[in-house]
């Protein structure tokens, strides 16, 4: 399947709003045991990383000379959270955010109650859980985010920001300085809510060491989106909101099935992080009478095609793709297959750009299992251009304005409508799929 670290970095920050820790106590203690293993776990990337890295080179960087000075730093750790950091900066200095290295399973989950996301070139708030603390202080959908903690948000660092802050060195209450849609400025900084006791993030990987679907991504979506695919109809529209291709073969011929009854489809890839292989195989051959290539990979070993299994009984209608900042990996692969395949128009904003095949190297290391994310192949497309780190050009740019957040309007999908034949006000459009938020962040 396709994974990369910015799909679950992404979904982390921008969309469930929630981080995984190991508790306040836990990470401020040192023991001499968490040394000797933060000794072991650099032992093991010096020898794992070199061996499966995209590029034998490192892009310039001494990893091995880093991973050496971090090896001679911990004796110096004073908490478990520095411990982590220090382990983590190697790769980190990679400037890969398919490349990470993921500290042990933690036991509580951290809810920070908002989701923001990048739009166009500015991050946005764009949903807010009623019962948070973010809403009692005043933080509201539509506020344009100035900074957290200091940090100013971009396209191409916003990963770096949500390693740091969410995985490697989390718990931290986010200052945020936001500007609402009125042009009025104001400092925030709303508290996270802590379940203790309640394990979060597995590193479990299939048989064949690729990112699962049930490790790094789902536990976000799982507890704080509900992985629903969801559908609407209207008249002879269909329009599909697909938050995910992590499903089986049957669900997803099922999910096919309902497409191939309506005469025009918007699909929904907004914030959708991908999924397996072969659903991106099936799900691209759905709009096509015949087999094509998807796409080929370049990488240290050899890795095959991806090919669109068309058949007789494709879809034929019209089609319309909605992408956004955050749709990624197999996501936006499709997304650009059929763009270049003239099979479907997209509209919405230019996509993550994060479509590297990486690897989830699992470490089992008695109480305390450790896991690494490494690049191994970069995806091309038919018109020899892999689009890593420069996302999906829409047909057309539709973006929501901060005024249409604070409203829940959704423009883009009315335009989509509109393309199709079908009038669909913003309002109503920003109303067909409302956000579900975990169960926690709705108590008090």
């Amino acid at each position: 399947m396709i994974r990369t670290t910015r799909l679950f970095i992404t979904l982390l920050a921008l969309f469930a709003g929630v981080a995984c820790f190991a508790g306040a106590q836990s990470l401020s203690k040192i023991r001499k045991v968490d040394i000797q293993t933060g000794h072991e776990m650099i032992r093991v990337l010096k020898e794992e990383v070199p061996k499966n890295f995209i590029d034998p080179g490192f892009f310039g960087v001494d990893l091995q000379g880093a991973l050496t000075a971090a090896d001679t730093k911990l004796d110096k750790a004073e908490s478990l959270a520095q411990v982590y950091g220090i382990i983590a900066q190697p790769l980190f200095n990679l400037n890969d955010p398919h490349t990470f290295f993921i500290p042990p399973k933690r036991n509580a989950r951290l809810d920070y109650g908002f989701q923001m996301r990048m739009i166009g070139d500015k991050a946005f708030v764009t949903a807010v859980s009623p019962a948070s603390d973010a809403a009692k202080k005043g933080l509201k959908a539509g506020d344009e985010i100035i900074s957290v903690t200091g940090f100013t948000l971009t396209r191409g660092n916003i990963w770096k920001y949500v390693y740091i802050n969410y995985i490697v060195r989390p718990g931290t209450t986010p200052q945020l300085v936001v500007k609402g849609p009125d042009g009025k400025e104001k400092k925030l900084a709303p508290s996270s809510k802590v379940t203790q006791n309640e394990p979060v993030l597995g590193f479990d990987a299939t048989t064949d060491g690729k990112l699962d679907s049930k490790n790094m991504i789902n536990w976000v979506i799982d507890e704080a989106r509900m992985r629903k695919h969801r559908f609407e109809e209207i008249g002879d529209l269909i329009i599909w909101k697909a938050p995910h291709f992590d499903m089986n073969e049957t669900t997803m011929n099922g999910l096919m099935g309902s497409v191939r009854k309506k005469g025009s489809l918007v699909l929904d890839l907004r914030e959708n992080v991908g999924g397996h292989e072969e659903n991106l195989e099936r799900l691209a051959g759905l709009f096509l009478d015949h087999e094509v290539k998807i796409c080929d990979f370049q990488g240290r070993k050899p890795v095959a095609p991806l090919m669109a299994r068309g058949s007789g009984d494709c879809f034929k209608g019209k089609v319309v793709i909605l992408t956004d900042s955050a749709t990624s990996g197999a996501a936006e692969l499709l997304a650009r297959f059929l763009q270049l395949e003239k099979r479907a128009t997209v509209i919405g904003d230019v996509t993550a750009g994060s479509v590297l095949r990486a690897r989830l190297h699992r470490f089992d290391m008695g109480e305390n299992p450790f896991a690494a994310s490494i690049s191994e192949a970069a995806p091309v497309m038919s018109d020899g251009v892999c689009i890593e780190r420069v996302g999906v050009t829409p047909d057309e740019l539709v973006l929501p304005t901060a005024q249409d957040l604070a409203d829940s309007r959704d423009p883009v999908l009315s335009r989509a409508a509109k393309i199709l034949g079908v009038e669909l006000d913003p309002v109503k459009a920003g109303a067909l799929f409302p956000i579900e938020w975990h169960l926690n962040l709705l108590k008090e």
